[in-house]
């Protein structure tokens, strides 16, 4: 039985990719960022999407083009970008307009009626955007939807990864439970974590961006690409170890606002561990200032297509962009398709069984 969705906020598709493999038919995507509508455009050819501001599309637009019924749809799901609810951006954004972008959530899921609805942010969404977030809940559970919500680690879904993210799983008069850990840090009762080294084996050594463009660009070598690294960078990984930090590079060799001290952020121009999870996978994850993205043991950062891969992004999934800071915004964005599935599935199986 294949149920129905629809990806708000989708970006390139990675909610979509977990949407289709937990058996949902994602009718409709919406997005605002050109690159990111193309990325999903390609991987996801039979869903239509939406490129617009999501606070010009209407209901009537959407059911439309969807060619659905108000309450016919079975799942509404998105990431709603709240930016200043991030631990890294809170001081720069309090007043970024995104913030309250949940509330389109709320009005389409009052004009759509879906039978169930998905949100995940980052888990700032609890304290610093709780205004919001208690706002949107009070408005769904005055429609009749039956709300269930946790911060959840990434890591314990079988996603190679340290990332934690708040998921909100709601029903229309009947309830979806948060999913229990498929994968555990010790490995007690679970399976344990998936490492790095799981994520990364079997490819082959990466292409230069500056290579790639006189080959054909970096789509044809399946974005298994690596920034042009400068010497300084080559000399500051001989001296870094996996999992240790940036205070083993002498400090004359260091960038020059990270000389004379040892304070500051830790995890920059650091290494990945081998067996270990990985960190957050952000849209600078093949800059080696831009946190711990060394590779675990030769002498570059990870490649783009290793990023995807630890975001469980699939080895054919493709990224349409030949610009690899647009690339990696995508890969960073995006929810794990692997944590995707995992939440999805929950929302199915419970759309399967009370409706």
């Amino acid at each position: 039985m294949i149920l129905t969705s629809i990806d708000l906020f989708s970006g390139g598709g990675g909610l979509s990719e977990g949407l289709r493999q937990a058996g949902f038919n994602v009718l409709a995507a919406i997005e605002n960022n050109s690159i990111a509508a193309e990325t999903f455009r390609i991987n996801h050819k039979k869903s239509l999407v939406i490129e617009k501001d999501i606070r010009f599309v209407s209901s009537t637009e959407i059911l439309k083009q969807a060619n659905i019924k108000k309450g016919e749809l079975d799942l509404l799901a998105g990431c709603p970008p709240c930016q200043s609810f991030s631990k890294l951006t809170a001081k720069y954004n309090n007043d970024d307009q995104r913030n309250a972008l949940i509330m389109q959530v709320f009005r389409l899921t009052k004009d759509l009626k879906p039978k169930a609805i998905m949100i995940e942010n980052v888990p700032g969404i609890l304290t610093r955007g709780a205004s919001y977030l208690n706002e949107f809940i009070d408005n769904i559970k005055k429609l009749g939807y039956i709300v269930n919500f946790d911060i959840l680690q990434v890591a314990d879904y079988g996603v190679p990864q340290d990332r934690r993210r708040f998921v909100l799983l709601a029903g229309f008069g009947f309830e979806i439970k948060i999913p229990k850990p498929t994968h555990s840090r010790t490995g007690k009762n679970l399976p344990k974590w998936k490492t790095v080294r799981e994520a990364l084996s079997g490819l082959k050594k990466p292409l230069k961006l500056e290579q790639s463009y006189s080959k054909g660009g970096p789509q044809k070598y399946n974005w298994h690409i690596i920034r042009n690294i400068s010497d300084i960078n080559i000399t500051r990984l001989k001296y870094l170890k996996a999992g240790g930090t940036r205070f083993t590079i002498p400090d004359h060799l260091r960038p020059k606002c990270h000389q004379g001290d040892n304070k500051g952020f830790s995890n920059i121009y650091t290494r990945m561990e081998w067996d270990n999870i990985s960190p957050t996978i952000t849209g600078g994850c093949t800059a080696l200032s831009k946190g711990r993205f060394g590779h675990p043991s030769q002498m570059r950062t990870i490649s783009v297509r290793e990023a995807a891969r630890l975001q469980t992004f699939p080895d054919t999934y493709q990224f349409a962009t030949d610009y690899i800071d647009q690339a990696c915004q995508i890969i960073g964005n995006a929810l794990p398709c692997e944590f995707a599935r995992i939440m999805s599935h929950s929302c199915y199986l419970a759309i399967k069984q009370f409706t």
